[in-house]
């Protein structure tokens, strides 16, 4: 009852495929199949290795009858139907933590770009513009930081904020989840007292679109918000409202609401994608690829964590399969 093949199914880091070849893992990669060819081989894998290529839904796990785990590289598990996978028998195994480091770090550099104008100034010093005035920094230090999600990125955001001087609230749905570094209170807390939002939320039918209108307009006062979490925990529409009447000073996005859509694409429809347009045009906003859990350390941290729980789980199997057979 071991574990023998291997498909992976996105590019990663290197390391993962040499340390399971050299475990004795046969390990197939295919980067560009469509589905429908993935589907015709899926039974011949005992795992698969993934960050959001596909979805793997029932369809997929139905096919896969011989599977024994799923492994996606990074937290996210909202491509995966976790209960029918779990009713199936199958291992969900993923890196919550490897990247939290990256996140936290990338949210705080688009904060501080955002607040001290540093993007927009070297672009208008490029075209020749010397704009001091215009381009008065604010300062974190001093400012109230309401963290929604305090899970392992929201608390080494909160970490890392530690140095700025500033007072760190956070909410979880989860009780006693606040520490040193950041007190948990009710939402009517944040609401009251926030300069600054970040959001560190997963995606679930509950965070879906939760930064809407409702949410927004309960602020006692304008504030900057963050996002590199998911983007469709965001009605863009009403963010890009909040933009226009002064509710958000400034968004500092890592994730859109369209990533589920062929990114290109959007360009070519200005009329349907009002929103996006008004977002990579505003100096209010600053945008990256989805990359805030991205870098060469984080990316080396999660394929060692990915392979030393895959490593484990096939000795875990082949103890059952010892015992078992032992009394048999």
């Amino acid at each position: 009852m071991k574990i023998k093949k291997i498909l992976i199914l996105d590019k990663n880091h290197p390391f993962i495929i040499y340390k399971l070849k050299k475990e004795g893992f046969i390990c197939h990669e295919n980067y560009f199949d469509p589905i429908e060819n993935i589907l015709s081989i899926i039974s011949l894998y005992d795992g698969i290795i993934f960050r959001s290529r596909f979805s793997i839904n029932k369809k997929f796990i139905q096919k896969a009858i011989n599977l024994k785990f799923i492994a996606r590289i990074g937290s996210g598990i909202e491509h995966i139907d976790k209960n029918y996978a779990l009713k199936k028998g199958i291992k969900i195994i993923t890196t919550p933590d490897d990247n939290k480091d990256s996140v936290a770090e990338h949210a705080i550099g688009m904060l501080l770009s955002m607040m001290n104008h540093i993007f927009r100034s070297h672009q208008e010093i490029q075209k020749g513009k010397w704009n001091r005035k215009s381009n008065l920094g604010i300062e974190i230090m001093g400012k109230t930081i309401g963290i929604i999600g305090y899970g392992h990125t929201g608390k080494a955001f909160a970490q890392k904020l530690s140095g700025f001087k500033t007072t760190i609230f956070c909410y979880d749905i989860i009780p006693n989840k606040g520490d040193i570094y950041a007190k948990q209170v009710d939402m009517k807390t944040i609401f009251l007292k926030s300069d600054i939002i970040s959001l560190h939320v997963p995606y679930t039918h509950k965070t879906k679109k939760m930064i809407n209108n409702n949410f927004i307009n309960n602020f006692c006062k304008p504030f900057y918000f963050i996002n590199t979490s998911r983007g469709e925990c965001v009605f863009t529409d009403h963010l890009v409202n909040a933009l226009k009447n002064g509710k958000i000073y400034g968004a500092c996005l890592d994730v859109l609401e369209y990533e589920k859509s062929s990114f290109e694409d959007l360009f070519f429809c200005p009329k349907k994608y009002k929103t996006f347009f008004y977002l990579i045009h505003s100096n209010k906003v600053i945008l990256t690829p989805h990359i805030a859990g991205w870098t060469k350390e984080s990316k080396y941290k999660m394929a060692k964590k990915i392979v030393k729980k895959i490593i484990n789980f096939n000795k875990h199997l082949l103890n059952i399969y010892l015992l078992v057979s032992f009394f048999l």
